[in-house]
This record gives structure tokens, C-alpha cells and sequence, in this order.
């Protein structure tokens, strides 16, 4: 199968913020054992083992409506220190991922519809593999470096959490792109949690990295950055969490490894021959409900806005907005209702206008996960998206997931 339009705004990802983390894990190395004491013993490893199935379908006039069905299997380990041979403020993170079958990605509009089967590629079956390892001090300050899945990170998002595997499908909201912050990352991030304010700093290779160990040619084509702070604010009673974040990287022109051939700079156009690049985010996760007799379980309100120059970035202004939660009287299970606005940059599109037209892209998501037992979640999930590719009609997206935990 050739590359899907997904591939223009999707490959690269935005970067997510995880307010959470500021209570990770702060243990600290322990003295030698006195003569006589027992030393405490060995922690073990945490092993989650994941397997996510696909079936979807996409209703449009002049496609292929056929169901298909695909699927991945995550493996999400996390070592303690003491295990390797050194104090357990490390962990060592692995995340082996393999991706099987057929998705019904690019059938209707340009974002993936089923970000789970999107990566590490978009067709066939592939595997790929995260390894980083993550230094945490007393404060709760830590730095993790290594190749980094930042679905993971989106994953532990407040209200709109899932990463594609739990939660939303599109990756307008399971990872919303910004092309600049790779979805595979190598690099560091430094995470400063503080009573008032959580900040990070990562410092990346602005290539992708799927399938790459990412030390083939490391920062080859320069260097990437982001800076971000969330605030935590309560509303009425009610916990929220709000982020400002700036990333950028030095690389000349846009992400072309990515790139599908029809949405590549035309040799002597106007896009994509500046270096650098730059967007500013604001985002807001605020929680209206909680259930007294379900402790953190409750539904909220999500937002995002993203800026960009739109030169070399192929993105220029983009949105996001939504509910999503726990449901009331079943609060094993979790719904979520949103919508989307994504821009290519006015060069990019007029560029292309001789050989293809391109618009914004727009559209709603709906779903409802349930939990039928605790080890699987049944998620029904359909979507109406009108296509930035200016010749498409609108269209559905619907699909069924089903996620089995070990």
C-alpha cells in the first residue's frame, strides 16, 4: 500500500503535557547494609501486556465501505534499578510495539481516524521498540533519556488521556500534531515538578524515529526543543490543569522524511525553504464532575490551540475541544464527545493548488467504552470528518476496539 495523506501532519506529533507525573516515583538509593541488618529486598519489574483490536469502516460515496480489521500488541515494562545493579531512583522503560492488519486510515480525511494502527507505520505488520531510561530525585524532579513513544506520554493526559488506545481514535485528540515534536522521539526531558506549577524541558532530534534506534545519525539535521509549564487551578472545587508550551527546531524546511510525494515542497515554490521552526500551544484540561462514591472517577472539559507560522511547519493554526470522562452511573466506563479544525499552511496549499486542492480539515468524534469485564474494554467510536483534500465529500469513520489487558 503507498503512503496514506495521513503521513503530512501526522508522523510528528504535538507535545502533551502530563500533570500527573508530578507524583512519580521518588525513591532514593538506599546506604549499605549494617553488619547483621537484612537488605531490603529487590523490586521487580512492572509488566503490562496489551492487545488492541481494530474493525472499522469508512461511508463515503465512490470508496471501498469493507470492514477491516487490524491490531497491536503493547508490552509496556518498567524495571527498577536494584534489578540492574543500581539504586531504584532509575527505572529503565521498555516498550516493545507490534502492529498487524489493515486500518481504514486515509480513507476519509488526511489525520489518521485509528491512531492505534498508525504507527509504528501504516499498513502491514511492523514492530518497534522504546528504551529510555529515567532518573527521579527526592523533589520529584526526573529526567528520562533515551528513544521515547510520546503516545505514551499523551496516554496519561487528565480528561482526554488515551494515547489511541484507550479514549478518542483520531489523533487529532489521541496525539494532537504539531509536525514539529516527532511521535518517536531520542532525546532528554527534564520534568520540575513545584507546588505551583509544573515545568518541563525536552531537548530531541527533530527526525522521527520509528523503527530507528535514533543513532543512526543523531541531531543530522539539527535540534529540537520544548518548553512548557502547567498551572493546576481549581474550579469551584473541581481540579484543572493549564499549559502554555513553545517548541521549536533548527532543521531547514519542513519534515519530508514523512511526507507523502504529493504533499512534498514543490522544487521552486515558496513553502518550505526557511529553517527553523516554531508554534506556541495553549491548552486547558479542567474536571466539572466527580463521583463521591466512585474516588477518581469523573468527567471534564478539554482545549487546545496551536500557532505556527506555517513556513516550514506544514500546520499554521489549529484547534481542538471536547468532553470526555467517566460515566455517572457506570463509572467503569468512559465516553467522550469532540471536535477538531486543522490548517495547512497557506504557502503549502497554494504550492499545490495546480495539482491538487486543499482546505481545512474538520470534524467530530464520538464514543462510549465499555467495560465488560476488567481485563476488556469494547469501545464503539464513529466519526464524520470533512477532508482537507478539497475534492473529497464528507464522510464517516466507524469502528469498533476492543482492548485486553494482563
Amino acid at each position: 500500500m503507498s503512503v496514506s495523506p495521513a503521513a503530512v501532519v501526522a508522523q510528528d506529533a504535538a507535545d502533551p503535557e502530563e500533570p500527573g507525573e508530578a507524583a512519580a516515583d521518588t525513591s532514593v538509593a538506599l546506604p549499605p547494609a549494617a553488619p547483621g541488618v537484612t537488605q531490603p529486598a529487590k523490586k521487580e519489574p512492572d509488566v503490562e501486556f496489551v492487545w488492541t483490536q481494530f474493525l472499522g469502516t469508512s461511508i463515503r460515496n465512490g470508496i471501498d465501505d469493507r470492514w477491516r480489521y487490524g491490531g497491536r500488541v503493547d508490552i509496556y515494562a518498567k524495571v527498577p534499578g536494584s534489578v540492574i545493579g543500581l539504586d531504584d531512583s532509575f527505572t529503565v522503560n521498555i516498550h516493545p510495539e507490534l502492529r498487524y492488519g489493515q486500518s481504514i486510515n486515509g480513507e476519509i480525511g488526511v489525520l489518521p481516524v485509528q491512531t492505534g494502527l498508525f504507527y509504528p507505520t501504516d499498513d502491514g505488520t511492523q514492530f518497534d521498540l522504546s528504551l529510555s531510561v529515567k532518573k527521579t530525585w527526592q523533589s520529584g524532579t526526573s529526567l528520562e533519556v533515551g528513544k521515547v513513544n510520546v503516545l505514551d506520554i499523551a496516554a496519561g493526559l487528565p480528561v482526554v488521556g488515551g494515547g489511541g488506545i484507550e479514549g478518542f481514535e483520531n489523533l487529532a485528540f489521541a496525539l494532537p500534531p504539531s509536525t514539529i515534536v516527532p511521535q518517536s522521539m531520542l532525546g532528554a526531558m527534564l520534568t520540575v515538578p513545584t507546588k505551583g506549577a509544573l515545568y518541563r524541558l525536552w531537548v530531541f532530534d527533530p527526525v522521527i524515529q520509528t523503527q530507528d534506534t535514533g543513532f543512526e545519525s543523531p541531531f543530522s539535521t539539527g535540534v529540537g526543543a520544548l518548553a512548557s509549564v502547567t498551572f493546576p487551578v481549581k474550579l469551584g472545587g473541581k481540579p484543572g490543569y493549564y499549559a502554555i508550551k513553545l517548541s521549536g527546531t533548527t532543521r531547514k524546511g519542513p519534515p519530508v522524511e514523512v511526507l507523502p510525494a504529493a504533499l512534498r515542497p514543490v522544487p521552486g515554490g515558496s513553502f518550505g525553504n526557511a529553517r527553523g521552526q516554531a508554534s506556541v500551544v495553549l491548552a486547558a484540561y479542567q474536571y466539572l464532575g466527580l463521583y463521591k462514591d466512585a474516588p477518581g472517577k469523573g468527567w471534564g472539559a478539554f482545549g487546545q490551540v496551536f500557532f505556527s507560522d506555517g513556513d516550514p511547519t506544514p500546520l499554521d493554526v489549529s484547534g481542538i475541544f471536547g468532553i470526555s470522562g467517566d460515566v455517572p452511573f457506570r463509572p467503569q466506563d468512559h465516553f467522550g464527545l469532540a471536535w477538531f479544525r486543522y490548517s495547512l499552511s497557506d504557502k503549502l496549499v497554494d504550492d499545490l493548488a495546480p495539482f491538487v486542492g486543499f482546505e481545512d480539515e474538520e470534524g467530530v468524534e464520538a464514543f462510549y467504552t465499555l467495560q465488560v469485564a476488567k481485563p476488556l474494554r469494547i469501545t464503539a467510536d464513529v466519526q464524520y470528518i470533512d477532508s482537507t483534500v478539497a475534492g473529497r465529500k464528507p464522510g464517516w469513520a466507524v469502528g469498533l476496539r476492543a482492548v485486553t489487558r494482563f
